[in-house]
């Protein structure tokens, strides 16, 4: 069988091998996708935009239990589970269908099957209809990445579930235990819980979302336990026996005292595990930890191989990944001759957002790593309470802090808990990709009233010139 050639092919169509093959095709190359399974990967079908759909009606199901602190009056509301499940795979496949039709307008191949690689850019797709070979000038891949079983109990799917089970339950739970206290885990933490579920979550290390500024992480704790959830830090989960009526648990606490509980079901969020086993790359690429090397532009060790996204070093994020993908597709198009201009990854640039009540964004350096880093800083930090807006939409509490380095003016950081962070978070990314100093954020004239005026609050903050506050 002749293998088909292209130009690019992409290994993988999620939120990273999309991107690439749309930004391939735009200049000019012609290009063909590979998937398994669903377009759009696990982050459109089985991640951040499910999550997101079930995360919003929880939000409404407590701002209706709340009605009457906005002069409203709402009786015998519920949360009605499959409803809510049904309504989120609706966005599923409706996004899952405009990547389809993406594929379509920028004259990108689809082949559906299992892709292997046979060379440095050769692969074969396997499906029910058979084998396809396929050859290409530039392989990217992007495999992504899938959640990591716990060693001891892996999933079942009906006990003890990792996030897609969780998006998709097989009932609702009574009481549910969360080991792992990151993105994923303290999402699920916050949806369950607002619908009625009892909900405890272990997190090994000292404090949850340890990745976030050790502020931001205190204030959450606070803010979940207030909420009703049980939150235990530096503990961790020794030991789960599956039962027919749900799961028993043995927890170490952090005065390494071992006690035992009962839970109808567990959610594991304990990581990811690339996917880049099985698909003929282990003398293609170097790996650490299963994950792949990569330059700045995404190249491998292998001239014409690419990677980007989850099946490389992190962060493990889709918007990452896309990034990565416009980098590799770019750095391809100017190999081949196109009028091109790839620019690397700026990693101090990422921002990084958790859907829960209240949500927590973040980009750049904590306050801590910036002293690590050897700078001496300047902070600032203005709470939701002093904002019109905050009050007037009755969620006023959280809070914004930012970091600078005391001598450049550098914005190195910022850190957000409370409502809507996730969408203010790009205002400051903004910022330090475009190397802004607290003068031009000071300068800056931000609209009244929103939410966005805490950000210009906590810059004059640092700087001991707050307003409102």
């Amino acid at each position: 069988m002749a293998e088909t050639q292209y130009d690019v092919i992409v290994l993988g169509s999620g939120p990273g091998g999309y991107v690439a093959a749309i930004r391939a095709a735009q200049l000019g190359l012609k290009v063909a996708i590979v998937e398994r399974e669903n377009l759009g990967g696990i982050c459109l079908n089985w991640g951040c935009i499910p999550t997101k759909a079930m995360l919003r009606s929880a939000e409404i199901f407590h701002y209706m239990q709340h009605a009457k602190d906005y002069g409203l009056a709402a009786k015998e509301i519920e949360a009605d589970l499959e409803a809510i499940v049904k309504r989120s795979r609706g966005v599923a496949k409706q996004l899952n269908q405009g990547v389809g039709h993406l594929m379509k307008k920028n004259k990108i191949t689809v082949h559906m099957g299992e892709g292997r690689m046979t060379g440095p850019t050769s692969l074969t797709v396997t499906s029910d209809k058979g084998e396809e070979k396929l050859g290409a000038k530039h392989v990217i891949l992007a495999t992504g990445a899938r959640a990591r079983d716990l060693p001891f109990a892996p999933a079942d799917g009906k006990r003890i579930w990792t996030y897609r089970h969780a998006m998709t339950p097989p009932e609702k739970p009574t009481k549910l235990l969360v080991i792992g206290s990151g993105a994923i885990g303290i999402e699920f933490a916050s949806f369950y819980n607002d619908i009625g579920v009892e909900v405890t979550v272990v997190e090994l290390l000292d404090r949850i979302v340890p990745v976030e500024d050790a502020d931001v992480s205190a204030f959450l704790e606070k803010a979940l336990t207030k909420q009703g959830i049980t939150v235990m830090t530096g503990a961790g989960v020794e030991d789960l026996k599956v039962g027919a009526k749900g799961v028993t648990a043995t927890i170490k606490d952090k005065a390494g005292k071992t006690s035992t509980s009962e839970f109808s079901h567990v959610i594991s969020a304990i990581g990811i595990v690339p996917n880049t086993e099985n698909i003929g790359i282990e003398k293609l690429v170097e790996m650490d930890r299963g994950f792949i090397r990569i330059d700045p532009y995404g190249r491998t060790k292998t001239k014409g191989l690419w990677a980007i996204g989850d099946c490389t070093p992190g962060p493990w994020l889709a918007h990452k990944a896309s990034h990565e993908g416009v980098t590799a597709a770019e750095a391809i198009a100017k190999e081949l001759g196109k009028d091109a201009h790839p620019h690397p990854l700026n990693r101090d640039a990422i921002p990084a957002c958790t859907y829960c009540h209240p949500q927590v964004a973040s980009v750049g350096m904590t306050e801590a790593q910036a002293k690590e880093a050897g700078h001496e800083t300047k902070v600032g930090n203005f709470p939701f309470i002093g904002n019109g807006k905050a009050i007037a939409l009755g969620e006023a509490e959280g809070f914004i802090k930012t970091v600078f380095d005391a001598t450049t003016g550098e914005l190195l950081g910022a850190h957000m808990v409370g409502a809507e962070v996730t969408e203010l978070i790009q205002g400051y990314t903004i910022g330090k990709t475009l190397e802004t100093t607290e003068e031009e954020l000071m300068q800056t004239v931000f609209p009244h009233p929103t939410l966005s005026e805490m950000m210009h609050e906590s810059v004059l903050d640092a700087y001991g010139r707050a307003v409102h506050f």
